[in-house]
């Protein structure tokens, strides 16, 4: 394996679970490419103490821009929406390839400067998204790709937290419009819940939005309240063109889903069979087939990632395996695209089309907010 110098901006949560999946790469049996943490960059000293038990680490700096002018090669940001684009720009400038976090710029037209930088730089840039790389949204895709469904008559799609619920829950930066963006829990959430559809080529023809603000204020930790202004829940109902018939599709973002920890989940239902999967139950996938008694066959699944690691296939999954094989698909997919090799085949990152085009989705479900009606969309 070639090995690849990264560094990480945004040290906190995510930063961490990237250095976890990049010391045990060697779990990975094929990769052409070896991560490399070298370098860290974050505001807080703090964050940057957890990092000194990485051997590999040659700079820890609360200047990011020192880290940029370092011999990394790719660079991984995870910081709050409203830093993203100058930040993406900056790591472009600096000829580095960037994997970035989820929404991709805090609106439209951070998404669209992003994209447009992204495609004049020639650099290798990728939207983070990790959860279509579990065992059973594998399944899903290969069972809808198989044409074994029939004619499609329904799509749901969706991610869901409880995080939210309680209303003394101090804010943070995902709850004020400011860090987070208009869009709300749809820059947060969002992407997790298009990316396959995404993929699949199923683009909205129009769509009808029911966003939700329930708690306005929270606890703002010193004491006193602070403004809650953000969306908590959306529910995005759309029309998407397959195979010249319109099909509904559902998408769902939200933060206050009774009983739901972190939940990720995809159904499609077909004329001639059907299939669902989960996170909440992580091993199982759901399947049908039209026939005189219809009723769901539960198929027990193992560690059958798209990217083949040490672990055996009677073991599961969890998010720091998928995590861990979205990071596999950067890295591959780069190697090939540097290269001038040819596809793998296996499924892959969030291009950057595809986050701008999560944004025009989110864009258009504002608009059908406001104004109280269906609103189409072109591609």
């Amino acid at each position: 394996m070639k090995q690849v110098k990264v560094g990480i901006i945004g040290g906190g949560l995510m930063g961490k679970e990237a250095a976890s999946a990049f010391a045990r790469w060697f779990v990975l049996n094929d990769s052409p490419a070896q991560p490399v943490l070298t370098a860290v960059a974050d505001l807080s000293e703090d964050v940057l103490k957890w990092y000194k038990r990485v051997s590999t680490i040659e700079l820890l700096t609360t200047d990011y821009h020192a880290l940029l002018a370092s011999d990394v090669e790719v660079v991984y940001v995870a910081v709050p929406h409203n830093l993203h684009q100058q930040i993406y720009l900056d790591v472009l400038a600096a000829g580095k390839d960037l994997l970035a976090e989820k929404p991709f710029g805090i609106d439209a037209d951070a998404a669209n400067a992003i994209y447009t930088a992204a495609e004049a730089s020639g650099q290798f840039v990728r939207c983070s998204s990790e959860f279509p790389f579990l065992p059973g949204v594998q399944r899903v895709i290969q069972e809808i790709k198989s044409g074994k469904l029939g004619t499609l008559l329904e799509i749901k799609s969706g991610f869901h937290h409880s995080s939210d619920l309680d209303p003394t829950k101090a804010i943070n930066w995902k709850r004020q419009v400011k860090f987070c963006g208009q869009i709300g829990v749809m820059g947060d959430l969002g992407m997790h819940a298009a990316h396959v559809p995404f993929r699949l080529g199923w683009y909205p023809d129009t769509v009808y939005a029911q966003l939700q603000k329930i708690y306005t204020e929270r606890p703002d930790g010193k004491g006193g309240m602070a403004a809650c202004d953000t969306w908590d829940n959306a529910v995005l109902h759309t029309a998407v063109t397959i195979d010249g018939r319109s099909v509904p599709m559902t998408l769902e973002t939200k933060r206050m889903a009774p009983t739901e920890t972190n939940t990720w989940f995809l159904e499609v239902l077909g004329t001639e069979g059907g299939v669902r999967f989960s996170t909440k139950e992580p091993k199982t996938l759901y399947v049908y087939k039209r026939e005189k008694e219809q009723y769901w066959q539960k198929t027990d699944l193992g560690f059958a990632t798209p990217y083949p690691t040490i672990t055996g296939g009677i073991f599961e999954v969890g998010f720091p395996d998928c995590f861990m094989q979205m990071l596999a698909g950067y890295f591959e997919e780069r190697h090939l695209v540097k290269n001038g090799l040819p596809s793998s085949g296996r499924f892959t990152c969030a291009t950057p089309a595809e986050a701008v085009a999560s944004h025009k989705l989110f864009a258009a479900a504002l608009q059908s907010t406001e104004s109280g009606t269906v609103v189409g969309l072109e591609w």
